[in-house]
């Protein structure tokens, strides 16, 4: 079957971060009135390079869907083609691209569940969040307690940090424990590696083990590159987890 192309327009471009080099794109799909995808999916660039050769890069959908539009969160790569291409692009500029796809989506019913991520890795989560919290329609998180495990190594390249922020401030159930591998000496909340967050969270908070009772057993998200995917899911297996109760997906 043919995939089908679409040409996406840039609307709006943010610096996250300097030091990173990361940047928060919008774009829409002109020719649609409805782009439809599920929160974690993503989309597959098409462009040619310099010497006139195809390449195809897939980058995860940081936002819930809205109308034709989409985000994505992109690192500028040293000596990388398509990133840097993309994140050179200036608003009006177009991209081709097709999808969506991908099986890192919420699967529901939901339970209490905890969403882990590190550096970009964030992308798929803001959209996570966007879907259960949304800022202009009724909560669609069921009830159910959402924790937000991010790790980087420093403040700065703490994504969307103040939108995360601003979701635990209005959701009580909504937790968001950002944690700092090389925290400067001001930085006031969590410090190291978002595994012993993990392990931590589930030894002070019993209750929310992976069996509770009668209640269904908890969920965990996990995306970020595959040796932090790999240390967090092997500790939760140790702890007893189910696979089935655990999904990841991996950036290399």
């Amino acid at each position: 079957m043919e995939r089908r192309i679409y040409v996406a327009r840039l609307l709006e471009k943010k610096l996250l971060s300097e030091s990173a080099q990361c940047y928060h794109l919008e774009f829409d799909v002109p020719e649609l009135e409805n782009f439809a995808f599920e929160s974690g999916q993503f989309v597959s660039m098409v462009a040619e390079d310099g010497r006139g050769k195809p390449q195809t890069r897939a980058y995860s959908i940081a936002s819930a869907p809205r109308d034709n539009r989409f985000d994505l969160c992109l690192d500028r790569v040293d000596g990388g083609f398509f990133s840097n291409q993309v994140c050179d692009m200036e608003p009006g500029a177009t991209v081709k691209f097709h999808g969506p796809y991908g099986l890192f989506v919420l699967r529901g019913p939901f339970t209490d569940t905890m969403l882990i991520a590190t550096g970009t890795g964030v992308a798929p989560i803001r959209g996570f969040v966007q879907s259960l919290f949304p800022s202009e329609s009724e909560d669609r998180s069921e009830g159910k307690h959402f924790w937000l495990i991010y790790g980087t190594r420093h403040e700065s390249e703490l994504y969307y940090h103040r939108y995360f922020e601003k979701a635990a401030a209005e959701h009580p159930n909504f937790h968001y424990l950002p944690t700092l591998s090389h925290p400067h000496e001001g930085w006031e909340g969590l410090r190291g590696y978002v595994q012993a967050q993990v392990k931590q969270l589930l030894q002070e908070h019993p209750a929310i083990c992976s069996r509770n009772g009668d209640a269904p057993p908890m969920q965990a998200y996990i995306c970020g590159l595959n040796e932090m995917v790999a240390a967090n899911r092997g500790q939760l297996k140790e702890l007893g987890w189910d696979r089935k109760q655990i999904h990841f997906e991996r950036y290399d």
